[in-house]
């Protein structure tokens, strides 16, 4: 990420990041081109996420990366940047990264008490402890906030929890899952980081997507699971909690549709580029270079509208509303220009040869997930009015 990007109109990245962020980002950028785009076409294909990916990103250590200062490595402006960069590669890959430095981390971090903090988070951080956000349930996803049905009762120090989690990334890798449950005794949500391999955790994977299909999810049932009070995020104490976590992840996945309508422009340049008819490239025709032009004002758009809302973040100014707003445009505009990417390359626009189907797919996944763009659309709605339209 540089002025010189094309992509980065207004050089955004060189005017927030350190030129040692910068490095690590052209590092990350470098990496993602050589070791795992020639993987991504198969991966897809076979719906499967190879070893390599994470054998490739984890020593470059970019939740801690070599020389930037620990502030701004923890900050919103260069995870976003570097969500920015993974999903301008493959959402997959960058959904697969930030279910550990985003999801996972923030549970653990700000879900955790100071000491637990402390102790987790720099295993989380070298990928020595590995982890999932357990929330979504089969019948639960936009009002999991007042239907959330995995239970856990107390006895002694000691938890039991049943109930089941869908759509949950990452998890079969995982060595822990960061499960919500409501308690019996309260009623108010609680946390708690479980072994993957713990009696009564059954994980299946889901099959059929035609959407992020190199990014594993998995059906979790829990049955009469054992966990001691220890391992109880003990700074998630009811859904307003929660909502703060999600609160901080929604930017996330802001930046990842940012990146991705990015990578689904960078498809439709080079495709354009080189492929002729009529004798001559089609990049020079009118109605291409319009199409053209509209992606790169989305991406531009959204891509002042997420910088701007880490700055804030990392002001200390948090909002849901702002997060609300963010991901709702992104990922809308992510789906125009995906399917305008797929439209310039024509017929060759299906073949994941030329990346754009890939992009044109996965904008479909990022439209739904973390927040889906009507329940985000009431949560900007609310604030503007000051009524909720909540049922």
């Amino acid at each position: 990420m540089t002025a010189s990007d094309p992509l980065d109109r207004y050089g955004l990245a060189e005017r927030h990041l350190s030129a040692s962020a910068l490095a690590a980002l052209a590092g990350l950028r470098e990496t993602l081109d050589q070791r795992i785009r020639p993987l991504l076409s198969d991966a897809w294909e076979r719906a499967v996420m190879p070893d390599a990916v994470l054998d490739a990103l984890v020593p470059l250590r970019l939740m801690e990366p070599e020389g930037v200062a620990p502030d701004e490595a923890d900050s919103s402006m260069f995870s976003g940047f570097r969500n920015f960069v993974l999903a301008r590669t493959d959402a997959s890959v960058a959904t697969l990264y930030n279910a550990q430095s985003g999801l996972f981390r923030t549970a653990v971090r700000h879900g955790g008490s100071v000491e637990q903090a402390q102790r987790w988070d720099p295993l989380v951080r070298s990928f020595e402890l590995r982890g999932t956000f357990a929330l979504t349930e089969p019948e639960h996803g936009s009002d999991i906030a007042g239907g959330l049905a995995t239970r856990a009762r107390r006895q002694g120090d000691t938890w039991t929890i049943d109930g089941e989690k869908r759509w949950i990334g990452g998890a079969a890798a995982a060595d822990v899952l960061a499960v919500f449950a409501r308690d019996e005794a309260d009623g108010h949500v609680k946390a708690f980081l479980v072994d993957r391999d713990a009696p009564g955790v059954e994980i299946r994977p889901l099959t059929g997507k035609v959407s992020l299909r190199p990014m594993q999810n998995a059906h979790i049932v829990l049955d009469g699971v054992r966990v001691p009070e220890e391992r109880r995020l003990q700074r998630v104490e009811s859904w307003r909690d929660v909502a703060g976590l999600l609160r901080r992840m929604r930017s996330d996945v802001a930046w990842i549709a940012t990146g991705l309508q990015a990578g689904a422009l960078d498809a439709a340049l080079a495709y354009v580029r080189r492929r002729e008819q009529f004798g001559r490239p089609i990049g020079g025709f009118q109605l291409v270079q319009e199409k053209l032009a509209r992606m790169l004002g989305n991406v531009t758009s959204c891509l002042a509208l997420v910088t701007q809302l880490s700055a804030c973040q990392d002001a200390g100014e948090w909002s849901d509303e702002n997060s609300a707003l963010a991901k709702m445009v992104t990922a809308e505009r992510a789906r125009e220009t995906a399917a305008l990417a797929r439209e310039v390359l024509g017929g060759n626009g299906i073949l994941l040869e030329h990346d754009a189907a890939r992009f044109f797919a996965d904008a479909e996944a990022v439209y739904s997930y973390e927040g889906t763009h009507e329940i985000n659309a009431l949560i900007v709605g609310r604030s503007l009015s000051g009524v909720s339209a909540f049922t």
